[in-house]
């Protein structure tokens, strides 16, 4: 992990700096300068309209007592692409552009679930009121008849 950690925040910088220098060699630095703010807004507005767009879907289908999966992991690809769409960068915003478009996103969602369903592993532990271990399916069921006690409440209108 920490040799791609590396590889992320000192290859990737070289490159982009080594891709700019060229752009603004074979054309000029107003030029260069231009490509990295337009490509930030459009890249900018771009993740936000498709977030607002997903998290409208997390809504419905939470809604519908549904699970959200596929729409929360769209929400946090459209959040990784907006994010390295703001980095200066050539190779980045490409990256990123790439994310924000749904058929490319479902490839690397699909990759995605993949990993997770092989790495990830989730244990659950309940918990009754009181802080007591809950009892699990299948435990002795006690059938009881509940009678209530308490005084029924005055009318204090009359």
């Amino acid at each position: 992990m920490f040799f791609y950690l590396l590889l992320l925040f000192t290859v990737v910088p070289l490159v982009e700096f080594s891709l700019l220098w060229e752009i603004t060699e074979r054309t000029n630095l107003l030029f260069t300068i231009a490509l990295v703010l337009a490509t930030g807004a459009l890249g900018a507005a771009l993740a936000r309209w498709q977030g607002l767009v997903t998290l409208w879907k997390i809504r419905e289908r939470a809604a519908g007592g549904g699970m959200p999966t596929d729409e929360l992991f769209d929400g946090a690809l459209i959040l990784v692409a907006g994010a390295v769409l703001i980095t200066p960068g050539v190779l980045t915003d490409a990256f990123g552009f790439a994310l924000l478009t749904p058929p490319l996103r479902a490839l690397v969602k699909r990759g995605l679930k993949a990993w997770f369903k092989r790495n990830v592993k989730f244990h659950v532990h309940t918990t009754a009121p009181g802080g007591a271990p809950s009892t699990p399916r299948g435990s002795e069921v006690l059938d009881v008849e509940v009678i209530d006690v308490r005084p029924a409440p005055r009318d204090e209108t009359s």
